[in-house]
């Protein structure tokens, strides 16, 4: 698997044209997964407020599922919040890069992977395409930060290993691969996260991935990327403090 991140101009807020920038892919190759961070994605729809207008605690619980007050975080250095089923400091709302206005995520990320896999398929003639929206978090017990991808196109999310044996004949149970996150996590350590002005990466050769032309629908809940809350292994920890409810009040 070869995944390039590509330089590219400086891509302004509050609004700048992303079907610009993207020119800076030259070529796509059949079964090519692209990768984009959410910022430029969202400087692209114009979801910028300027950084006086609010502070990024009200914007993050507004744009929040739900939160957690940052005074129970240790130092009140982080704003928890759970934003589309994903847990995620201050519902990502980030200003760095942002020349002075906070930069949300993309209104509607699933959609804007779709517009971005359309706008590509047709500019290269490739029927095989993945797209992933990336963004960076934090991992429980570990320093630094590592890619999510906050949606997806184009390709099944999960490598299914459920009834396969191990080299030892045992048969898996409940095993599958994340692919989009996986893929985000290559690509955004290929990006950076600083000055680098490298927000799309092109993932080429990734073993098993299987590309579709549509939404992927899962069939049945255990084939489906996201889990339910309380279905998940992580959920005594997510329910032992107080959630308070995000969006507008």
């Amino acid at each position: 698997m070869i995944t390039k991140a590509i330089k590219t101009r400086r891509f302004i807020p509050p609004k700048d044209n992303l079907w610009d920038l993207l020119s800076v892919i030259k070529s796509l190759r059949e079964d090519s997964v692209i990768a984009i961070t959410s910022k430029v994605v969202s400087i692209g729809e114009g979801r910028c407020i300027p950084i006086n207008s609010a502070t990024k605690d009200e914007i993050a619980i507004n744009e929040a599922d739900k939160y957690i007050p940052r005074e129970l975080a240790p130092e009140g250095l982080i704003l928890h919040t759970i934003k589309n089923n994903m847990l995620i400091a201050s519902s990502g709302v980030d200003e760095s890069n942002g020349a002075n206005y906070f930069i949300l995520w993309p209104k509607n990320p699933q959609h804007s992977a779709k517009k971005i896999w359309t706008f590509l398929k047709e500019k290269f003639k490739v029927k095989n395409l993945g797209v992933i929206i990336t963004d960076s978090r934090l991992i429980p017990l570990r320093r630094g930060v590592v890619g999510i991808a906050i949606s997806y196109f184009g390709f099944k999310p999960l490598k299914d290993y459920r009834g396969k044996k191990d080299i030892f004949g045992r048969e898996f149970k409940m095993e599958t691969s994340n692919f989009p996150d996986s893929l985000a996590t290559t690509a955004v350590l290929e990006m950076g996260e600083g000055s680098e002005r490298k927000p799309i990466a092109i993932i080429s050769g990734v073993p098993d991935l299987e590309f579709i032309q549509t939404e992927y629908k899962a069939e049945n809940p255990e084939d489906s990327l996201d889990i339910p809350e309380k279905e998940d292994m992580f959920y005594p920890f997510l329910s032992s403090v107080k959630w308070e409810k995000g969006g507008k009040r």
